[in-house]
């Protein structure tokens, strides 16, 4: 069953966290998507892509505890009915209003109280289906935040206290989700990692390590921490973050990329475990890379995604992330090129042409793959 428009999404950065300099950043406004929203779903319509990730900024949209203000996310909402655009809505990507944290006892009331309100707000005002992801990357969150001081509350030592905090957020949130939408659409996003041993590295201990990426969505589905009221229902599609760092040799760098000495393990590979684990729908949900660096990454990606489908798994999708470029979190006169626009002093978009002319390769390729795979079933339909 098709659960996307398109194969192939594009992602809006919208992250609104305090960075580690304690200034608030809002990415959705630094890259202008905010009011240029109907520019770039025009642009992104006009290359076959039509399906997103968007964030609402949970820093913005609460102006006081407990009053909401969704009206700029309402202009988009209305920009994608008008292109026919799919939106899939982050709650948190890793920003909270101030004052408050995951630990913080008031934390789980606030974010049960967005998500109501979003979900209530969306309900009214939307005929599309909802597809949320309450909180983005709990993993990553839990430890650039509670153990490397990446932002609030710039701790350390503490990235499992974080993360079994914004695990029981997550839970209370789905509920709410589901008070007002039964339908609702739940979207659990992880970064999918390979931590790799020498010859003398402990077996256990290396698989332990390589597990943890898993601890959120184990929590969520309520198969580790059931006191926190997880479920299996909770998962209705699982999407996993992929970057060129997400592989490294323990306690060392990321391993290289391009990958000359074959030591990476190849992304198909990684696809298939995690599906096996959970045999829920996944996609791509984050994936994308710098510089002249674009092209080849993403032709490796589809290459590798053509293999994982044809070994069974059940890969809905890849979302470029960012669609458009974006300043470093940390120093936001350092624009990264990293997108299919990349965004020049005053915001205007740049069009890359050769990473677009790969991305629609791409999308040719997945086209005719689901042709030859509706061929075989209705081959033995018949």
């Amino acid at each position: 069953m098709k659960i996307f428009n398109t194969f192939f999404m594009g992602g809006y950065e919208c992250a609104d966290h305090i960075n580690r300099s304690g200034e608030r950043i809002n990415l959705l406004e630094e890259t202008q998507h905010d009011t240029r929203v109907v520019e770039d779903y025009e642009a992104l319509s006009a290359i076959g892509i039509r399906t997103v990730r968007e964030g609402i900024c949970w820093s913005a949209v609460e102006t006081s505890p407990g009053v909401f203000d969704f009206s700029e996310v309402y202009n988009r909402m209305q920009a994608a009915d008008e292109f026919g655009i799919q939106q899939i809505w982050d709650l948190i990507h890793f920003g909270y209003p101030d004052g408050i944290y995951p630990t913080h006892p008031h934390f789980c009331d606030r974010f049960t109280a967005l998500c109501y309100a979003f979900a209530t707000f969306y309900k009214e005002n939307s005929s599309q289906e909802l597809y949320v992801v309450p909180i983005n990357e709990i993993s990553f969150l839990s430890w650039h935040s509670g153990d490397v001081r990446g932002t609030v509350p710039f701790a350390v030592n503490s990235g499992w206290d974080i993360k079994y905090h914004l695990c029981k957020a997550a839970i209370l949130g789905i509920q709410a989700l589901k008070d007002v939408d039964l339908n609702c659409v739940i979207i659990l996003v992880e970064p999918l990692i390979k931590i790799h041993g020498s010859d003398y590295e402990n077996a256990d201990h290396l698989h332990d390590l390589n597990d943890h990426q898993f601890q959120a969505m184990d929590i969520i589905a309520g198969r580790m921490c059931p006191e926190l009221g997880g479920h299996e229902d909770y998962l209705d599609i699982l999407g996993f973050n992929y970057y060129w760092n997400c592989q490294w040799q323990v306690n060392a760098a990321p391993l290289d990329w391009p990958d000359v000495n074959n030591l990476r393990t190849p992304l198909s590979d990684l696809l298939q475990m995690a599906y096996s684990r959970y045999q829920k729908p996944i996609f791509i949900s984050e994936t994308g890379h710098f510089g002249s660096g674009r092209v080849q990454w993403i032709e490796e990606i589809t290459a590798e995604c053509l293999i994982a489908k044809e070994k069974g798994v059940d890969l809905n999708g890849i979302c470029i992330y960012p669609i458009t470029d974006r300043p470093d979190w940390d120093d936001l006169t350092k624009y990264c090129e990293c997108g299919i626009w990349d965004l020049d002093a005053n915001g205007n978009r740049i069009p890359h042409d050769e990473y677009i002319k790969a991305v629609e390769k791409a999308q040719t390729k997945f086209k005719n793959s689901n042709k030859i795979l509706d061929f075989v079933l209705n081959f033995f339909k018949n």
